[in-house]
């Protein structure tokens, strides 16, 4: 009984100190993650100091040669999870970095990286792609090439160097044109990535290349940025750009840098028929074209007599949506901003745009910003609207 006693006070204290050594120590998950967010500093630093050899030190090297060209400020990973099966693992992390002289905020992207453990324990990456449901960053489609303007940087894959000049010079153009519009109180440069086909912009898009058929370009606002810092880029269908004229290719970078200026005051309250029409109002301000041959297919629906009961609804604005309904939608939008710059003048429309990204919801917003600010209610300014329609396009 005397030595059961005993043997038994030993097996107590045995799993006495195991437990303390849980408790106070670390798993080896938690090990393993720790070393792997080590490594991924590492590589980050790498990426800052343009140091290949240190790069391929933690694992393959070909993302570095293919991003290169980019110039970035800001570069680094934070592991989310950890995922390993002996001396494998797969990691999710999330990567923020941010383009040198033109982001205010991070760039942030779900990452996965495959990874493995040498005889010494050492951990290195084999892969690293975008994480499951997040979009392509323009270096997974190829090695980037970036041409500087004066007031942008254009970043390519699979295009020429005299192309990517071209966007550049768009962009230089749209610039002080946006600026002339909407004042100065944003940071009037932008950037500019153009992938080598209508599939590489639905890849930085994360959506399929069927949303943007015919579309020539769009503008995205990194989501959850602090308010008035939005990392942005106007992103090319290089497929649809093509189609278009010297005076298309110029209204359409217009547009999206329009876009990119507005960013700060444009939010849930705003109803995309002012944010896209304001853009298309700027788009088409100095080059002299009038209603019924920048606004096609509402003149062609407005002469037949079909006059809209209404200002077009957000959904009339789906990509995915019937071709007329689309256009008809984006002119709508544009002839109303036409009417609120010909009607009470260019300033007070930028006041109007102002005032209803100022509300947080969309209920009311535009109610209460057409009263203060030009004086009607949406009622008064619908059948005004309607009226134009009928004195431009009828």
């Amino acid at each position: 009984m005397a030595g059961r006693r005993s043997g038994s006070a030993v097996v107590a204290l045995v799993v006495l100190l195991v437990a303390l050594v849980g408790c106070g120590g670390r798993s080896a998950a938690d090990s393993a993650t720790a070393d792997v967010q080590r490594l991924l500093d590492r590589r980050a630093a790498a990426v800052l100091d343009r140091d290949a050899r240190a790069y391929e030190r933690t694992g393959t090297g070909v993302d570095f040669a293919r991003l290169r060209a980019v110039p970035l400020a800001a570069w680094s990973y934070r592991v989310t999870e950890l995922r390993r099966t002996g001396d494998t693992a797969t990691a999710d992390a999330e990567l923020r970095y941010r383009v040198a002289g033109y982001d205010r905020a991070p760039v942030t992207a779900g990452r996965t990286l495959r990874l493995s453990r040498d005889a010494d324990g050492r951990w290195s990456v084999d892969a690293d792609r975008p994480a499951r449901k997040s979009a392509q960053q323009l270096w997974d489609q190829g090695a980037v090439q970036a041409v500087r303007g004066a007031r942008s940087l254009v970043l390519g894959v699979g295009q020429s160097g005299r192309s990517l000049r071209d966007f550049a010079d768009l962009a230089d153009r749209a610039v002080p044109a946006v600026s002339e519009a909407w004042g100065t109180d944003w940071s009037r440069h932008v950037v500019v990535l153009v992938p080598k086909s209508l599939e590489g912009m639905a890849g930085l898009l994360g959506s399929p290349a069927s949303s943007y058929r015919g579309i020539a370009a769009v503008t995205t606002g990194e989501t959850g940025a602090p308010a008035r810092a939005p990392a942005d880029r106007i992103i090319v269908n290089p497929d649809a750009f093509a189609l278009l004229g010297g005076l298309g290719e110029q209204v359409v970078v217009t547009h999206e840098t329009t876009h990119v200026a507005t960013r700060a005051h444009t939010g849930a309250a705003t109803p995309l028929w002012l944010s896209e029409g304001y853009a298309d109002w700027v788009g088409y301000r100095a080059t002299g074209r009038i209603p019924s041959e920048a606004a096609p297919e509402l003149s062609r629906v407005v002469s037949q007599g079909q006059l809209p009961q209404a200002l077009p609804e957000d959904e009339d604005f789906g990509f995915t949506g019937d071709a007329s309904r689309l256009a008809r939608a984006y002119e709508s939008g544009w002839t109303a901003c036409r009417l609120i710059a010909d009607r009470w003048g260019e300033s007070r429309l930028g006041e109007f745009y102002r005032a209803v990204g100022e509300h947080r919801k969309r209920a009311g917003a535009v109610a209460e910003a057409m009263r203060e600010v030009l004086g009607t209610t949406p009622e008064a300014f619908t059948q005004e609207w309607q009226e134009y329609l009928r004195a431009q396009l009828g």
